[in-house]
């Protein structure tokens, strides 16, 4: 069975004309890769991130890669006015917000009889309540307009049990059932708002917060023996972000390879 990562696709335009905000889209994790296929694929993105030299760092390579510098904008997702002001300069700087990308998200490792309160609020408010508060600002902008995609990010963990993640996957449960109410009633406008749910996506952060033997453990549940590329989660956020998933709205898309 190959390791090996398949082919980095070309853009096909897929976002042609379209504008895209993405949270959390400093480093060299899903929300960066996120940015970039959506550039790649024609659309005109802002970036942000709660992190200034990872979001100052994150645009300049952007720039470097595909020669043009997304507009970007330091945003805490768990405080409400900079939640709204982030809305309204990505309006101001692209003239609309055709996509929101939701990835922002925080996780830990803590077994629930020694988890503190302030282990599980904090993830709850950063992964789920900052979904719900970027989902809050940008609906009415969509809504008014009628037309609009939101694309979040949730984890096959808000499905499967894992020992140590209880804060994380009752956070990412939350999202999948966010995103499924919000479609219903973003429904009548014509707003789709849909979730991808990865397994395992490695990038450089991961690896230095995680043991090598428990990254190991997790690749060899997958049906690949690896884990993705966080460009392969982003080709999924793609689709669902463009014209090819027009009928799709309150769906959890899975991006994995896991063994049942």
């Amino acid at each position: 069975m190959s390791r090996e990562l398949p082919p980095y696709p070309p853009g096909r335009n897929l976002l042609a004309g379209k504008t895209v905000l993405v949270t959390a889209a400093a480093g060299a994790g899903i929300g960066f890769a996120a940015a970039r296929r959506c550039a790649e694929e024609g659309a005109r993105v802002m970036i942000s991130d709660i992190h200034e030299r990872r979001l100052r760092e994150a645009a300049d390579e952007l720039e470097r890669e595909l020669g043009t510098r997304p507009p970007t904008r330091l945003c805490d997702v768990t405080r409400e006015p900079e939640v709204r002001a982030l809305v309204d300069a990505a309006i101001a700087e692209l003239g609309r917000i055709d996509v929101l990308i939701n990835n922002a998200g925080l996780g830990g490792t803590a077994r629930i009889v020694e988890m503190r309160d302030e282990e599980w609020s904090r993830v709850l408010d950063v992964t789920l309540n900052g979904t719900f508060r970027m989902m809050r600002a940008v609906l009415p902008h969509m809504l008014e307009r009628r037309s609009g995609a939101i694309v979040n990010n949730a984890s096959v963990l808000g499905w499967r049990a894992q020992a140590g993640q209880a804060h994380y996957a009752a956070a990412k449960a939350g999202v999948m059932a966010l995103t499924r109410c919000a479609a219903i009633e973003a429904a009548e406008a014509g707003v789709r708002v849909n979730a991808v749910s990865p397994s395992l996506a490695m990038h450089r952060f991961l690896s230095k917060t995680m043991p090598e033997a428990e990254l190991a453990e997790l690749e060899s549940r997958e049906a690949f023996q690896r884990a993705a590329a966080p460009w392969e989660v982003a080709n999924v956020m793609v689709f669902l972000a463009s014209d090819y998933a027009s009928y799709m709205t309150g769906e959890v898309v899975a991006v994995s390879s896991q063994r049942a």
